[in-house]
């Protein structure tokens, strides 16, 4: 193993920043149907347009990823806005994360995103 790995594994502090910061800026999607029910939540689908018409999470908005910048206007910067794709491995919801915060909205992402959503936790979709 990398000695500069085992090293920081060793950094209590670098670890409390981090960890500090995952749950500043990720959900899960229990985290997430709660903040759902208080309302004060936008929630941007980032998948395709066509896979956001055959099921998405409810009180969802569609922005693909690629029409973000262009769509800002769409949501309050009053609001925490959560971001999800695909699954896990996607990396389209951290990109449009960076593009929201470049604008100045407070952003999170949904960990696991709509798999994890429907997959995992079986909570409801609209289709």
């Amino acid at each position: 193993m990398n000695e500069k790995i085992k090293e920081i594994r060793f950094d209590t502090k670098r670890a409390q920043c981090f960890f500090q910061e995952l749950l500043a800026y990720t959900l899960g999607p229990i985290e997430l149907k709660d903040l759902l029910v208080d309302g004060n939540v936008n929630l941007v689908d980032v998948r395709r347009s066509e896979d956001y018409e055959v099921a998405h999470i409810p009180g969802a908005i569609s922005i693909p990823k690629e029409r973000l910048a262009d769509n800002t206007n769409m949501l309050s910067k009053e609001n925490i806005t959560v971001v999800y794709c695909y699954n896990q491995q996607c990396h389209l919801g951290i990109e449009a994360c960076l593009i929201l915060a470049e604008y100045g909205y407070p952003v999170m992402i949904l960990e696991g995103g709509f798999k994890t959503w429907t997959e995992d936790f079986r909570f409801a979709t609209i289709n």
